[in-house]
């Protein structure tokens, strides 16, 4: 938890829409990602990543402080939630944005970067809902193993065991 956060849960704990604010401002633009990789239109992760902070403004009184990052993971739990109740009528597609293409790059290598990334995109899509929630939050979101473990209610070894078979499955689809 990063300094001053513990107060400002507290305070939001406590009806302060201002201190809330500050935690939007700090998560929205991670847990807005995690949506767009998971969904792959701006609009409906636009509306997600409110619904996401709508609810937790709404059930804030009820947050415990647990643990260690436990303010982003029950965020992400929040937005995980509402990616499966979105996908119950909707058919999963992903766009996932992984590299940005420098602009050192020549025209021809911008291509070839691009061609990968659309491999790299159609080869995530082709996991399942697990694998790909643990390849984005692992190397997209940079979290920890123990963080998405908690965020996913597993095991750090379970955690551990999906992301080398989503690697693995990667890998033999981008082979």
């Amino acid at each position: 938890m990063l300094d001053g956060e513990y107060k400002l849960i507290e305070d939001a704990i406590k009806g302060e829409a201002s201190a809330f604010g500050l935690l939007y401002d700090r998560y929205q633009p991670r847990i807005y990602r995690f949506i767009y990789l998971k969904v792959s239109h701006r609009e409906e992760a636009e509306d997600l990543t409110h619904q996401v902070f709508l609810n937790a403004w709404e059930k804030i009184q009820n947050f415990k402080i647990r643990e260690l990052n436990s303010f982003s993971g029950w965020l992400y739990q929040i937005a995980r939630n509402k990616i499966i109740d979105h996908y119950r009528t909707k058919k999963i597609s992903i766009n996932i944005e992984l590299i940005q293409i420098s602009d050192n790059s020549s025209k021809e290598d911008g291509f070839d970067k691009n061609i990968e990334l659309e491999k790299i995109r159609k080869a995530i899509a082709k996991l399942n809902p697990i694998e790909q929630d643990v390849i984005i939050m692992r190397f997209i979101e940079e979290l920890s193993p123990k963080e998405v473990a908690s965020i996913l209610n597993k095991s750090e070894v379970s955690i551990r065991l999906i992301q080398h078979r989503a690697l693995k499955n990667l890998k033999k689809t981008l082979v």
